[in-house]
């Protein structure tokens, strides 16, 4: 067996990993090691923003089906995560939003996590973001995230954004700004017309520091332990078995499914469910993989009167024409994210703050499992979720062996109000779509069609058709209950030298896309870890 030593090892090379591979690494006495079971981020469509559409299937990606949802007629539904350099920032939508203020504050005040609330954390945000349109209070400019408008919104975005406004929704030129209600065009995570990855701001720029090593294609086996302290990790890298020590910190950052599966492999987590498997227990943490907690999105669709929208690109002649366009003048619908329009707004009259979030997709089909038009047609694609739905799953060990995929089961509406307030969600998407500036170019609301009338039709509407939105947060949350998994300081409740810095430690899930609050973890982790909290 092959073995080396570092300083920290990092375990991981999504969002998170690579925040803190560079921060960590910025101290030139500290050797780190950065692995990721992915490979590297060559291709060309991962930079292309509009490559989004593609990546939500194929090498890219881990391949999980859910477990079989029992609330969403047992289907087993495609759970898109990123096996890449990069993660999810390397292949999702690129939308830029980070949740509302009132999240963090629940993070701390009601949910054990003293030191996450919005005051406390807005200055990790800040520090990440380098936005090149917007600055102040709210925004900052000088970050490694890479933050821009779209270049130019497809006609049908800007019409979904006045379709919102006829229908009451006002617009807004900023979700990340004091009040997150309203709609408008997203900023996305771009720069220069090309994808802004975390790997692309924040690892691209250190690759070459001699005390950083990065290992892609390499799949950990499990976490070593000398009693309770972490002392390294045994991996494979596609030759050989290897032992990476780490004389300060194990840091896991595999995400919200890879990191409670790594744990349990490693021993710890629950213990009945490990000694089911043969591993031994190095300690009992009952919160490890409980507690998933996702976005459950439902699709409505509509076919246009004629090609108005990205699909158009889908012949061969205007695809060429769109890459020539990108190539020599870096503009064009290449340029787009497809997910250009949003909204949060109110289901009823309840709440502060908006219970719902919208995306809309200048196509229709564009992602794995969503309906689309007739072939030949264009058509357009609204999106709405629950934003902090109470339906709580579990992630769980399929075997013993690293390579077999884990059993992940979000329970999707598991929990009657988030069916009540998803129903609302597809309610207001029709009437969205039903409003003149969109009217004007639709043929007809495909799904759901005309048939769909009644409360207990549009139930089993969303039960049918909704998906994740891949958001899986939660599963090793922050807190100083039992269910715990992790500390405040991110360390791991009952054992040293390993922290887990990703997306499973939030409490509960914010109200927004989750790649900019995942690279907040780990801003404020790096902080922790070296001191400087």
């Amino acid at each position: 067996m092959k073995e080396t030593g570092y300083d920290y090892v990092i375990v991981g090379g999504g969002s998170a990993g690579c925040v803190l591979a560079n921060r960590l690494s910025d101290n030139s006495a500290a050797k780190v090691l950065l692995l990721e079971a992915g490979g590297p981020d060559r291709h060309p469509l991962i930079h292309m923003p509009v490559g989004f559409a593609k990546m939500t299937t194929g090498p890219h990606t881990w391949g999980f089906n859910t477990a079989p949802q029992k609330h969403a007629n047992n289907r087993e539904i495609p759970y898109a995560q990123a096996r890449v350099i990069g993660g999810g920032s390397s292949i999702n939508a690129e939308v830029f939003t980070r949740g509302a203020p009132e999240d963090y504050d629940r993070w701390a005040n009601e949910e054990g996590c003293e030191g996450w609330a919005f005051k406390d954390i807005q200055q990790y945000f800040l520090r990440s973001e380098g936005n090149t349109k917007l600055a102040g209070d709210w925004h900052g400019t000088e970050g490694p995230l890479g933050v821009s408008d779209l270049p130019d919104p497809q006609p049908m975005t800007l019409a979904f954004v006045q379709s919102c406004q006829q229908r009451g929704i006002p617009y807004t030129p900023d979700f990340n700004g004091k009040s997150q209600a309203g709609c408008g065009v997203y900023q996305t995570t771009t720069k220069n017309y090309r994808r802004c990855s975390a790997s692309v701001g924040y690892l691209k720029p250190v690759r070459k520091r001699k005390n950083l090593t990065i290992i892609t294609g390499a799949l950990v086996k499990r976490i070593t332990f000398d009693g309770t302290r972490a002392t390294g990790v045994h991996y494979f890298d596609g030759k050989d078995q290897c032992l990476a020590r780490a004389e300060s910190e194990v840091i896991v950052t595999s995400g919200a499914i890879g990191t409670p599966k790594l744990m349990m492999l490693s021993g710890v987590g629950p213990a009945a469910h490990l000694q089911e498997h043969g591993i031994d227990v190095v300690h009992d943490l009952p919160g490890v993989g409980e507690n998933l907690n996702d976005h459950f999105g439902i699709d409505i669709v509509a076919e246009l009167t004629g090609h108005y929208s990205l699909d158009k690109y889908n012949k061969p002649h205007w695809a060429l024409w769109a890459g020539a366009e990108y190539i020599l003048f870096r503009s064009g619908p290449v340029t787009s994210n497809v997910v250009e329009g949003g909204a949060f707004w109110h289901s009823g009259d309840t709440g502060s703050i908006p219970d719902l979030q919208f995306h809309f997709l200048a196509g229709a089909g564009a992602e794995a499992g969503v309906p689309s038009v007739p072939k030949g047609s264009s058509g357009i694609t609204l999106n709405s979720y629950t934003v902090r739905p109470k339906s709580r799953g579990t992630v769980r060990l399929r075997s013993s062996d690293p390579a077999d995929l884990p059993i992940v089961d979000p329970n999707f509406l598991a929990e009657p109000d988030d069916l009540k307030t998803s129903v609302e969600g597809v309610k207001i998407s029709r009437e969205i779509f039903e409003q003149p500036a969109l009217q004007k170019h639709i043929r007809a609301i495909r799904y759901p069609d005309d048939s769909v009338k009644t409360q207990k039709e549009f139930e089993d509407y969303a039960r049918q058709y909704g998906r994740t939105s891949y958001h899986p947060t939660c599963t090793c949350k922050m807190g100083t209950d039992e269910m715990s998994v992790v500390d405040p300081q991110l360390r791991v409740h009952g054992l040293d030298g390993i922290r887990i810095c990703d997306s499973s430690v939030m409490p509960s899930l914010i109200g927004s896309n989750t790649n900019a609050p995942t690279i907040m973890i780990a801003e404020k982790a790096s902080d922790m870890i070296r001191g400087n909290h």
